[in-house]
């Protein structure tokens, strides 16, 4: 997802977001959250163009509306992690309400890690809401485990999993 794709979306010009990645976007505007991230995440784009390779992927659903099922991706570079380490990666996604429970995340996580495998990473950190039960099903099955917390500002107390090759 470009810088281009995003502000497209945060200034609600949705046909060309759409345009951009030749998808079809669901209805709504973002909420205050995920307008929050959207620009957090052209933020750290224009400061850094490379860091784009790291940041979110749209989840597309292979069929012919090509429907924007969500979005999945690190939260930046090796390094930038809730654990501290130098050399890990931290995975992030988010499914929209009308699409969960198919499968479509742990689907996009597992790609990543492989992807940032074929990099020559091979430790991953995740953050997830002590309640967010859907999400800890995912981590769990694919191996994380768990190794501290942390407080996030946006999300509050999270639990910080952690998953080595």
């Amino acid at each position: 997802m470009s810088p281009a794709f995003m502000e497209a979306i945060l200034e609600d010009r949705g046909s060309e977001a759409e345009e951009l990645l030749g998808l079809a976007l669901p209805n709504g505007k973002p909420d205050s959250h995920d307008e929050r991230w959207l620009r957090h995440r052209v933020d750290q784009m224009r400061r850094d163009p490379e860091v784009q390779k790291w940041l979110s992927r749209a989840l597309v659903v292979r069929e012919q509306e090509r429907v924007m099922v969500g979005s999945a991706g690190f939260h930046g570079q090796p390094g930038v992690n809730s654990a501290g380490h130098a050399m890990a990666l931290e995975v992030g996604y988010g499914i929209f309400p009308e699409h969960r429970r198919q499968g479509y995340a742990t689907e996009a996580v597992t790609a990543l890690l492989e992807w940032a495998r074929q990099q020559g990473i091979d430790h991953f950190v995740a953050s997830v809401a002590p309640d967010n039960e859907p999400s800890l099903a995912i981590i769990h099955r694919l191996g994380f485990v768990r190794t501290g917390e942390h407080w996030d500002d946006d999300d509050g107390l999270e639990h910080v999993f952690e998953l080595e090759a």
